[in-house]
């Protein structure tokens, strides 16, 4: 019976030591990104039908005749345009929310000088203003070394695991924490990339369904039809332009966040080492 008791107290300590997490952490996030999606696809075919397609943007106010603007040169691109412009607002709208979202995972203050408190603070052994330092920061670092702070302490006041022992839970508690944060971080992340080749790849589409139109306007018995012809142009040009867009802010975005990302996920590991270092020093 005795033997069970170290669990029983380990798994109390547990529980409440994930709800402080939760709180220290605090990373929010759009966790659904298809209602973006659908939303972004709305907006698209509002601003296609109404706001480019608008009688004003044309000759005789007639959306059939040639464009006098650049919104109604837009509209002559065709059922693709409205496509390729949900993709470039569902780009804009993920960017934004992962901007919000990893800007709460760093925490209210700076992440290097953050670390670099926590650093000084293990040096002179003083965990508990090291935790303190986390609650007051917040975010996933904080959350993460906060975690593993805890276990620090419980693993000092254990008497019944060897040295070895204690180190490698203090490790395994650094990686744990870090599986437990970085989804939050990389959440919507793959939809962005896989905007970066549809975007490109629906622009392409947009683009060669445009010259087939260029080209049956050619290839009509007589002298071409000069509206068809720049009509099958306009629709070519505007959609390769939408899908270079789309596929280029896309690309930016992603490798944007990724190296946010990484920055964070360097700072865990950096101050995670250094907490079993610290420990390795100062027990034998």
């Amino acid at each position: 019976m005795a033997s069970q008791n170290p669990t029983v107290a380990a798994e109390a300590v547990a529980t409440p030591k994930k709800k402080k997490e939760e709180k220290i952490s605090n990373v929010r996030g759009i966790r659904n990104a298809f209602f973006v999606i659908i939303a972004c696809a709305i907006a698209a075919v509002c601003i296609f039908l109404f706001a480019m397609g608008a009688p004003g943007n044309f000759e005789g106010n007639d959306p059939a005749g040639h464009p006098i603007n650049l919104a109604g040169t837009v509209y002559k691109g065709g059922f693709i345009v409205p496509i390729l412009m949900t993709l470039f607002l569902t780009v804009i709208v993920l960017s934004i929310e992962r901007w919000i979202a990893i800007s709460s995972a760093s925490g209210k203050g700076n992440t290097t000088k953050f670390v670099s408190d926590v650093k000084a603070d293990l040096a002179m052994n003083n965990i508990d203003a090291a935790m303190q330092r986390c609650k007051d920061q917040k975010g996933s670092v904080a959350a993460v070394i906060y975690s593993t702070l805890v276990k620090y302490k419980e693993m000092d006041a254990n008497t019944t695991l060897s040295k070895e022992q204690k180190l490698t839970t203090l490790r395994n508690e650094v990686e744990e924490a870090t599986a437990l944060e970085m989804p939050a971080l990389s959440q919507n992340l793959p939809i962005v990339a896989t905007l970066t080749t549809l975007g490109t790849l629906v622009g392409l589409l947009g683009t060669v369904m445009g010259m087939i139109k260029s080209f049956q306007a050619l290839a009509t018995s007589g002298s071409p039809d000069s509206t068809e012809l720049s009509t099958g142009i306009s629709e070519a040009l505007v959609n390769t332009a939408f899908g270079i867009a789309t596929g280029a802010f896309a690309v930016i975005s992603y490798n944007f966040f990724t190296n946010k990302i990484d920055n964070l996920t360097y700072a865990i590991d950096e101050i995670g080492f250094s907490i079993v270092a610290t420990f390795a020093a100062t027990h034998n």
